[in-house]
């Protein structure tokens, strides 16, 4: 680590001559977009429309919070920061720009990013003038996956519309089934000809190459043979929440013991079955207005909903839910209410799923239709406002219902009232509220007629034992970590003393650093005042005191060595500039040092009238500060650097020439001490 005498910040040079520039900045993976375009996007997009079309917001102080759509959480550790056009999780450490936030949230490339953001602002997409005809075939390929995907969404689409097959078997199913037009439409259901290779012939002579439509699922190769994979059934397309298709459904309309009534397409790049929810991208903004998701089984229940004024609906598909489906709902609402078939054994059989929603802190309700009924037969039946009423009136919330569900066949059996106590005791333990809980469990202890103490003491059986389980998990993932992670400074204090422990000298150096950055990062454009009370620019001022100190932690140094690089180009450097030309590393540092996640309230100034000063009014001084407190503990490192060379026994002839080292920076210590105020002991 290099230091430079004096240490003790000098005058300010007299003038520093800054011009702004702008600076075009285009990676490889944007080179598929003009940087006009790009610049266009960001100049329209706001983060907080952005991120509100997945994550309910709530206003606090200045910035924007809501819990976390990359982690399950009970708390709210996701901010957005209007301001400076970021958001930051605290629970992933995700964080970055409203690029970043839709190429997370949705697993989207750079591009899709940026293709959907430039739809959502109507933003014509122009492309860079570089690109061939041919350059469709370097576009990665996600992207390819895409297009494949939408032009096999038409296509069927079309067949369904336009072919005589279409429309006298396909097309003849859906009128049975009572879809509508507007349905059809909405849904952009489609029809696959009953032929062995009929959609990759048309794709093939499209310019579609066969290893994409494959990777797309679209169609099968097995040793000599490639056939398509979707043949004689009615095509539901899948699309992720960005509402592009992902993958299909199919319904087979002959009688065909050999083949399954639905398929789905395999996983692929694009689909993950247990990362999407049928009907989603059509209903998340209702479901966001009514505040609750009504959660069917198939694509045609979903459909039948929408139909009868219903729109807040998805389907899982046929599948088990997972944490993942659930993440997707709590981005929208933390209301769920399960619509079961009316089939008492399936609803048994599928209800044992229905814990993963209350672990996921989602309130659940449920409704059981009639027997021999499910969402799609029961709506038609009703007709709009009688079905919106039942399912309003028979809606119970999840523990009552599933209650009363196993109430009636363990009456009169022992062993099967302690084992419904037990899975019903689980699943009140898996709701985080301590006071729901309560309320369960006295609800409970009424219906099932046992004492409430009893089923208190089980849960608290459960609700320990989880609690170690979760400390194992710990101390197994104890070795992990991120690099820019620092422990607090209180864990740095030797007991007893109040002293900080020299062996964590580096670590508290580190955390020095950081702070560093931190105001460079946010103040990086401010002026302050030097010792001769004229302006001067912050940059220039902590650059020509640090000129010769060398960061220890890489990415701190990397921002450092990137703001000394465009002072010498004439242009200062803070956050939005690294935001924006910076590396992926170094981005997501720089979100991390740009949010915070406390302000301080307004009512001090407006109610109490007492003042605080706020950061931006202490400027010079916490430049000033941050600067000594980061020499005094390199100095504070050199010294016990240099006092372990006097412990080796090859050093005997530099003993003298180590103690005026010592010496030296001692003097150098207590003088820094003093103009912070501090108190060396030893």
């Amino acid at each position: 680590m290099k230091l430079v005498y004096p240490l003790l910040p000098q005058h300010f040079e007299n003038e520093h001559a800054f011009h702004s520039k702008n600076f075009s900045f285009v990676s490889l993976r944007k080179a598929m977009i003009s940087p006009v375009t790009i610049d266009e996007i960001k100049t329209r997009m706001d983060i907080v429309e952005v991120v509100s079309d997945f994550v309910t917001l709530k206003r606090s102080g200045s910035s924007y919070k809501a819990l976390s759509p990359f982690a399950n959480e009970k708390t709210p550790s996701f901010y957005v920061v209007p301001s400076k056009g970021i958001f930051k999780d605290f629970s992933s450490g995700k964080g970055g720009d409203a690029i970043t936030f839709v190429m997370e949230v949705d697993g989207l490339s750079y591009i899709e990013a940026l293709k959907y953001l430039a739809k959502k602002y109507n933003v014509e997409i122009v492309e860079d003038q570089v690109r061939s005809d041919e350059a469709q075939q370097a576009q990665n390929k996600r992207e390819s996956l895409h297009i494949i995907l939408n032009y096999a969404k038409d296509y069927f689409h079309d067949l369904l519309i336009n072919s005589e097959e279409g429309k006298s078997v396909g097309l003849s199913y859906i009128k049975e089934r009572e879809i509508s037009d507007e349905s059809l439409e909405k849904f952009e259901l489609g029809y696959s000809l009953g032929q062995w290779d009929g959609f990759m012939k048309a794709a093939l002579e499209k310019g579609y190459e066969k290893h994409l439509l494959e990777e797309a699922g679209l169609i099968i190769v097995k040793d000599d043979k490639t056939y398509d994979r979707f043949r004689n059934r009615v095509m539901f397309p899948i699309h992720n929440v960005a509402g592009k298709v992902v993958a299909f459904g199919a319904r087979i309309l002959v009688s065909d013991k050999k083949q399954p009534k639905y398929i789905n397409s395999p996983e692929t790049e694009l689909y993950n079955k247990s990362r999407v929810l049928y009907g989603l991208a059509q209903a998340k903004l209702e479901i966001r207005k009514e505040d609750n998701c009504f959660l069917v089984e198939g694509y045609t229940d979903v459909i039948s909903m929408h139909q009868v004024g219903v729109q807040n609906v998805v389907s899982s598909s046929g599948t088990a839910l997972t944490e993942d489906q659930i993440k997707l709902i709590s981005r929208f609402t933390h209301n769920v209410t399960v619509i079961f078939d009316g089939d008492a054994a399936g609803i048994k059989a599928s209800i044992r799923g229905i814990d993963m929603l209350l672990e996921g802190g989602l309130n659940v309700r449920a409704v059981a239709l009639p027997e021999g009924e499910d969402p799609d037969s029961y709506a038609k039946s009703l007709g709009t406002s009688a079905f919106k009423h039942y399912i309003e009136a028979e809606s119970q919330d999840i523990i009552r219902f599933k209650t009363k569900l196993f109430l009636d066949e363990s009456k009169n059996d022992p062993v099967k009232k302690a084992g419904v106590i037990r899975d019903l005791v689980s699943s009140i333990a898996k709701i985080d509220d301590p006071i729901k809980r309560t309320v369960y469990l006295k609800e409970c202890s009424d219906l099932l007629e046992i004492d409430e103490n009893v089923l208190i003491s089980e849960q608290n059986k459960i609700l320990i034992q989880r609690s170690r389980d979760r400390d194992k998990d710990k101390q197994r993932n104890n070795g992990g970590g991120s690099f820019t992670e620092v422990p607090p400074i209180a864990d740095l204090i030797v007991p007893g003393t109040g002293a900080v422990d020299k062996l964590d000298i580096q670590k508290i150096i580190e955390l020095q650093e950081r702070e560093s950055v931190r105001v460079l990062v946010n103040y990086g454009k401010n002026h302050i005042k030097n010792q001769e009370l004229q302006d001067e620019g912050l940059i220039s001022y902590f650059v020509s005191e640090m000129e010769e100190i060398q960061f220890s932690n890489p990415l701190y140094r990397q921002i450092i060595d990137i703001i000394k690089n465009k002072l010498q180009e004439g242009v200062l450097v803070d956050g939005e500039y690294l935001m924006n030309h910076g590396p992926e590393e170094v981005k997501n540092v720089v979100v991390d040092l740009l949010t915070q996640r406390h302000e301080l309230s307004e009512n001090w100034e407006k109610k109490y009238k007492i003042h605080v000063p706020r950061e931006t009014e202490l400027l010079r001084d916490v430049t000033y500060s941050n600067i000594l407190r980061l020499k005094f503990r390199i100095v504070q490192h050199l010294i016990e650097e240099e006092t372990k060379k006097l412990k080796d026994p090859q050093a005997d002839d530099q003993i003298d020439e180590i103690l005026d080292e010592i010496n030296e920076l001692k003097k150098i210590e207590i003088d820094l001490a003093r103009h912070l105020g501090n108190v060396i002991t030893k």
